[in-house]
């Protein structure tokens, strides 16, 4: 290979919709997005999904096909400068009665609430057209502001097949490939390894066929392995490590090991993990896995978010071990998790039952002449703040939905809900 060749997943990148693989219901025949720009016009919008899987693709095939002028900002090292730059040249363009551009942002949830404020005005006159990639949750990550002037459009992880068809376009179309003889027989590991990202996919092809470096070469799990394990980093963050290594983190602090868990911790720092990224999936842990056996996590998890987003690196680290190793010391209980699973799986089961009579708001005469309301005893009119009656519709009456977990916390729960429901829920 040329020392200025481009790497195989840049020279691979699909020019129009009828090359592009994947996200169908998006850009295949009817897909929302295809209608869209087979219309020549684009609303302002976020591309949201995991890495590798045609955002900027998509974004630049957007803007080649609706022949508008293309900028492309990456939030890791632009400003508010470079936004108003373009925004100034964007001002020129209508002056002259030319196309307006596509601002294309990459990571635009890593840009500052200042840096999302100087978009606004352009994005909300049409001046720009926003394109925004990321792979985090715009609900947390962009300014309200900004989320309700662009339609969010969800990008899915690459399926096998899709990941083959690229491995086949490659194989068959780049002008470097073609020169060998390449015989992929077997894929598992190149999948595998990919972790439904597009483009490692191409990068670990690559790597092998020039490693390997034959005018023939047969592909197979054990020379895929062989090649990566001696040129790849360990840690990648958007690749199979990166899952794997969230997965150790997760079941050591559900598992109740701090020193494990510190440790994944750790690994997750070294590869440049987002802090943010951390935090949230410990909110998530200290509801799932540690729920009522310990409220006070949850709350730690929550302070624990803030503060990582107040912080940033390398302080963030303190607050972050705190939080771990505490969740890791703390009792589990899994009990509202499940509750939730089960009352979920019981209104796709049963559908909308009705809400009993006596249960029912009767804010007008007419409802109440319908008994809207009617027998229904008001917990804190009775001794202990607590009534018997019935609560579920009719058909689900004295089902367990919530049951405490064997931890001192939950204990007292139980005994609570046993001393007032005495056999009706088994408790």
């Amino acid at each position: 290979m040329l020392a200025n060749t481009p790497p195989l997943a840049e020279r691979m990148r699909p020019q129009s919709l009828d090359t592009y693989i994947g996200q169908q219901h998006l850009v295949g025949s009817g897909g929302v997005l295809r209608k869209a720009i087979e219309l020549g016009s684009i609303p302002s919008l976020l591309l949201w999904g995991p890495p590798g899987v045609g955002k900027t693709t998509l974004a630049l095939i957007i803007s080649k096909q609706l022949k508008r002028p293309f900028f492309s900002l990456s939030a890791i090292n632009a400003g508010v400068k470079d936004i108003r730059a373009i925004i100034d040249e964007a001002i020129e363009l209508k002056k002259q009665n030319k196309a307006l551009p596509i601002l294309f942002i990459d990571e635009i949830h890593r840009f500052s609430k200042s840096q999302q404020d100087s978009l606004l005005g352009a994005v909300e006159s049409g001046i720009i057209t926003l394109i925004g990639a990321t792979t985090e949750n715009p609900s947390f990550e962009v300014i309200s502001a900004l989320l309700s002037r662009c339609q969010v459009y969800v990008l899915q992880q690459l399926s096998s097949d899709e990941l083959v068809a690229l491995v086949e376009q490659a194989i068959t179309q780049d002008e470097l490939l073609q020169r060998k003889k390449i015989h992929i027989v077997e894929q598992d590991a190149l999948l595998r390894l990919s972790g439904g990202d597009g483009r490692k996919l191409l990068n670990v092809l690559e790597l092998v066929v020039q490693t390997v470096d034959k005018a023939e070469i047969s592909i197979t799990n054990e020379v895929v392995l062989q090649q990566v394990q001696q040129h790849l980093a360990m840690y990648d963050k958007t690749g199979e490590q990166h899952y794997d290594i969230i997965s150790a983190f997760i079941k050591s602090i559900r598992g109740s090991d701090p020193n494990a868990a510190v440790y994944w911790l750790a690994r997750m720092i070294a590869g440049g993990e987002e802090p943010g990224f951390i935090a949230r999936r410990l909110l998530i842990l200290a509801s799932e896995d540690i729920g009522n056996a310990n409220p006070n996590a949850l709350l730690l998890a929550k302070t624990c978010f803030d503060a990582v987003h107040v912080i940033g690196w390398p302080e963030s680290r303190i607050i972050l071990s705190q939080t771990v190793t505490y969740l890791a010391s703390s009792a589990k209980s899994n009990a509202s998790y499940e509750a939730i699973g089960k009352a979920q799986e019981m209104v796709k089961k049963y559908g909308d039952l009705s809400v009993p009579l006596h249960l029912r708001n009767a804010p007008t005469s007419l409802m109440k002449n319908l008994d809207y309301g009617k027998g229904y005893k008001y917990a804190h009119s009775y001794e202990g703040n607590f009534a018997e009656q019935e609560f579920f519709p009719e058909q689900l009456c004295g089902t367990t939905l919530f049951i405490p977990g064997e931890n001192q916390a939950e204990a007292k729960l139980r005994e609570f809900l046993k001393a007032r429901w005495k056999d009706k829920y088994g408790y």
